[in-house]
């Protein structure tokens, strides 16, 4: 089995802000009620027609310039989103053509806020097996588009990014150990009822708003809790390491509140902790790989660092992995 690490970063936050200030003005709530209860101040919204594949060509053009490949370089894209451009063809697909990498095999992968943990892994193995050489995964949202703007518990969380790396065989290092898991029996915490084959479209679905995201966010809260820990513990373990071995954590950005928690339940300090949830919500799959990758630009991870990515989502599933750098 080959080492695989990730040779390059990239992301893509759209221009277009969203304070907390502006949706005191859309619904009934405050700057201080939000932050209190998130640690959200603002959020990145795409642009109008701007969709999940825009977002992540952007990040994909960085990585691939960050790794000095180019895009012929490339065997395989996988695409972590919630929110693709349309039902079908993926994510993926629509990337190959925009990006030029005639070569590469493409699919999209529906994990949630893990997606990137799960495209992580399933690629890396891809390569670790000597199947393909180079990969491609990116975590991409366009959330803003189902959320429900007039649900105030929900709409003050989500933005819209998209990040990418590059994965491929190195010599030392790079993905050590990778842990999946989900609980499906829980799978109506958290979802969109309406747009699949169980509720297609009709005037009904769209006049009752079952086109949006809806979660039951207080029993979501204590799940994501054990659950994220039990995911960290996990793969230390697989790993034959501790928390004194990690350097840095990098979990998934679904709120503030949820993350100290886990950081305290882990024994972990804060400055250990990278967060980035202030600026930029919970952007589902798209979450923990921009956090990565501003982790790396502000050079708070560097090489032989040890980190642990830790993810959780709708399904419910979750992820974590353990990186050397």
């Amino acid at each position: 089995m080959k080492k695989v690490g990730i040779i390059g970063v990239g992301e893509y936050l759209p221009e277009r802000i969203l304070t907390n200030s502006d949706l005191e003005k859309m619904v009934d709530t405050s700057d201080e009620w939000i932050t209190t209860r998130t640690g959200i101040k603002k959020r990145h919204l795409a642009a109008v027609g701007q969709a999940a594949s825009d977002l992540a060509l952007k990040a994909a053009q960085q990585a691939l310039e960050n790794a000095k490949l180019k895009a012929e370089d490339l065997d395989l894209i996988v695409v972590a989103t919630i929110t693709g451009d349309m039902p079908f063809p993926s994510v993926a697909s629509i990337i190959q053509d925009k990006l030029g990498a005639k070569k590469a095999a493409c699919f999209d992968i529906s994990a949630a806020c893990a997606g990137f943990v799960y495209g992580l892994s399933v690629a890396e193995k891809f390569i670790a097996t000597a199947t393909y050489k180079n990969a491609l995964v990116i975590g991409t949202e366009v959330l803003t588009s189902i959320t429900d703007w007039q649900d105030r518990n929900t709409c003050v969380l989500f933005g819209d990014g998209a990040g990418a790396v590059v994965l491929s065989e190195v010599k030392k290092g790079g993905i050590i150990s990778t842990y999946l898991g989900c609980d499906g029996s829980k799978s109506g915490i958290l979802n969109m009822p309406a747009g699949g084959s169980r509720n297609p479209a009709t005037s009904e679905t769209v006049r009752n708003r079952q086109h949006y995201l809806k979660m039951q966010g207080n029993e979501l809260f204590k799940i994501a809790v054990n659950t994220m820990t039990d995911a960290a513990e996990t793969v230390l373990k697989q790993a034959g390491m501790t928390f004194a071995d990690i350097n840095l954590i990098i979990p998934h950005q679904a709120n503030a509140r949820i993350i100290m928690a886990v950081a305290k339940k882990l024994g972990i300090p804060q400055d250990r902790v990278y967060l980035n949830i202030e600026r930029c919500g919970n952007m589902s799959s798209a979450s923990t790989v921009t956090a990565l990758c501003e982790a790396v630009q502000e050079g708070k991870i560097k090489k032989g660092d040890i980190i642990l990515l830790d993810a959780f989502g709708a399904g419910l599933v979750w992820g974590a992995c353990i990186i050397e750098w």
